[in-house]
């Protein structure tokens, strides 16, 4: 019913009356300051009948001007003519079809022949999440009002749902088990069957933790054959009677929630597609968030393989700029061409010059961000050529007589220590400030590794889609493995080591077999690891007696400060305690 009120939305209900009119005859240069004016991206250009014949957008302009045309020339020279447009009574989820299919990110919206406004993808966006949002609020509410404890798991086990019921049930807060393994918590808890034989239970008598009983269902989610995890309904057997929860009516929700956030998230690229959870991560985010809105210069460092042309990426495209993203690998231009790359040159400049001349790379990011990767790598005689060109906001081409304007944002990003090679001379300082305005450090996947689980999903995804592969089984010790290796590739390392894994894999399934032996031998060297899985069991549960040791001699018995040092919640310590005998 919710869904159905969203999909009969009209157009007339969220276009946009910002527009810009203009005639064929006006000059490209008169509509360039009109559309800056109203800080929008287009104008629609109607004849004298005030019939739209035609549409011109920044993206046009800047390449009529790149290419060196008369901006005085009348604007029909350059306008687009096959230009779709949408009644103001069409609806919303057909104007986003349209949209979509024709790879387009606006509408022109008419009343007959009547210009009435425009509908863009933010238009759109927007609709979506704010339906979305109020969908989701009623839905949280309907569940957290039920009588059962519900509770879902993602795919690899991971608590992503925890109703109030459920809180009350085993007295454990959302926030204290949201994304966090079930496992950890519930050992022998019969969701994780569910997960491993992919099979429903149901109205189950079990004890998920020592003195305690329910009657638990849990069926296996599946959307477009695809596992997603498990929901399950738990009731106490001393207060409840009856089970009055449809588990298909909970699966049907969540298929509900995951398509209308697939419909918002389709096609596009945010910050939020940055992979991690993690504290870590999450602050970093909100960082590049917070500065994506200026132009200023920002440098990512971190090791190799963490990720630092995924976060340039994300705050270019978070921002507002119009122009392209230009990643440059410094450490691969050669010394004798970076003048020519970097800043181009005129036809005929030198022997073996293009007869057309050719943009540099400043050129091609103007508007937008160019992204200097490897700075570090940087010849100390070119970086005071590009220092001149970030001070002045100028380039000149090679056999050029006037130097070209440019308003380029930097983002620039190393995996050296820019600040100790100022020091040994290695690097000028005057660039490193005009580069380091805001420093984004980024993290070691070993100091986030509770975003393992969620890269490892995605890789997954990713690669058997392009591989045409599907796997439907994966071995908790997997899982196990990958969290004790030390991942000093960081992510790049875990993509390739997930990749081989599916390739490998045989029978749909990915074993502790799969893992490469170099995974196997790294992960061995921390925790004692043997090959065979019954001794990986008795080597993880070691470690963890051994740390549960640690962290209560450090803590000198205080059972809230261990579990703390262990960032685990208190009941789990205590269980452990009990658990292990300590």
């Amino acid at each position: 019913m919710l869904e159905n009120k969203m999909l009969y939305h009209r157009v007339h209900e969220i276009l946009s009356a910002n527009i810009v009119k203009a005639r064929p005859t006006a000059k490209v240069w008169e509509v360039m300051e009109a559309i800056l004016k109203e800080n929008i991206s287009e104008a629609l250009i109607e004849d004298e009948n005030e019939k739209l014949v035609g549409m011109i957008t920044l993206t046009d302009i800047s390449a009529i001007m790149k290419a060196g045309h008369d901006l005085s020339a009348p604007v029909s020279n350059f306008i687009q003519t096959d230009i779709i447009t949408v009644s103001g009574n069409e609806l919303i989820s057909e104007a986003r079809k349209m949209m979509i299919e024709n790879k387009i990110g606006r509408l022109p919206v008419c009343d007959g022949d009547r210009i009435i406004g425009i509908i863009r993808s933010d238009n759109i966006r927007d609709s979506y999440y704010m339906k979305l949002e109020a969908i989701n609020r009623q839905y949280q509410h309907i569940i957290d009002n039920m009588h059962e404890g519900v509770t879902v798991t993602d795919a690899a086990g991971y608590v992503i749902f925890w109703n109030k019921s459920a809180e009350k049930i085993y007295d454990i807060k959302a926030k204290d088990i949201l994304y966090k393994r079930l496992v950890d918590f519930f050992p022998t808890a019969l969701t994780l069957s569910v997960l491993e034989n992919r099979t429903a239970i149901e109205n189950v008598y079990h004890s998920p933790k020592p003195n305690y009983y329910i009657i638990i269902s849990a069926l296996p989610i599946f959307i477009d054959g695809e596992f997603m995890g498990v929901v399950a309904t738990e009731r106490d057997v001393t207060e409840y009677r009856n089970l009055s929860v449809s588990l298909e009516k909970a699966n049907y929700q969540i298929n509900l929630l995951k398509e209308e956030m697939e419909k918002i998230t389709t096609g596009g690229f945010s910050l939020g597609n940055i992979i991690g959870k993690s504290p870590i991560i999450q602050e970093k985010i909100q960082l590049a968030k917070h500065v994506s809105h200026t132009d200023t210069s920002v440098l990512i460092t971190g090791e190799s393989g963490t990720g630092k042309e995924v976060f340039a990426r994300s705050i270019h495209y978070h921002s507002k700029r119009q122009g392209h993203f230009v990643p440059v690998n410094c450490s691969a231009i050669p010394h004798t061409l970076f003048e020519s790359e970097f800043f181009g040159y005129v036809g005929g400049a030198f022997t073996g010059a293009l007869k057309k001349g050719k943009l540099g790379y400043f050129e091609l990011a103007n508007n937008g961000t160019i992204f200097l990767d490897e700075i570090g790598d940087l010849p100390l005689d070119l970086q005071a050529k590009l220092l001149r060109v970030l001070q002045e906001g100028k380039v000149l081409r090679i056999g050029a007589e006037k130097p070209i304007p440019i308003d380029v944002r930097v983002i620039s990003a190393t995996n050296k220590n820019l600040k100790a090679m100022v020091k040994k001379g290695e690097f000028r300082e005057d660039l490193y400030y005009r580069l380091n305005v805001v420093e984004i450090e980024l993290p070691p996947l070993r100091d986030r590794k509770e975003d393992i689980i969620l890269l490892f999903d995605h890789f997954l995804q990713e690669i058997c889609q392009k591989n045409q592969i599907k796997i439907h089984h994966i071995d908790r010790e997997v899982f196990d493995i990958l969290y004790q290796y030390d991942w000093k590739g960081n992510i790049r390392e875990l993509r390739n080591t997930v990749e081989c894994m599916v390739v490998l894999s045989y029978d749909n399934k990915i074993t502790v077999e799969s893992i490469p032996q170099y995974i196997m031998e790294g992960a061995a060297s921390t925790i004692n690891l043997k090959r065979k899985p019954s001794s990986l069991d008795e080597a993880l549960r070691a470690s963890e007696i051994d740390m549960i040791r640690k962290a209560m001699s450090e803590a000198k018995g205080n059972k809230a400060k261990a579990a703390q040092l262990l960032n685990i919640p208190r009941s789990t310590l205590y269980y452990k305690l009990n658990q292990y005998g300590l």
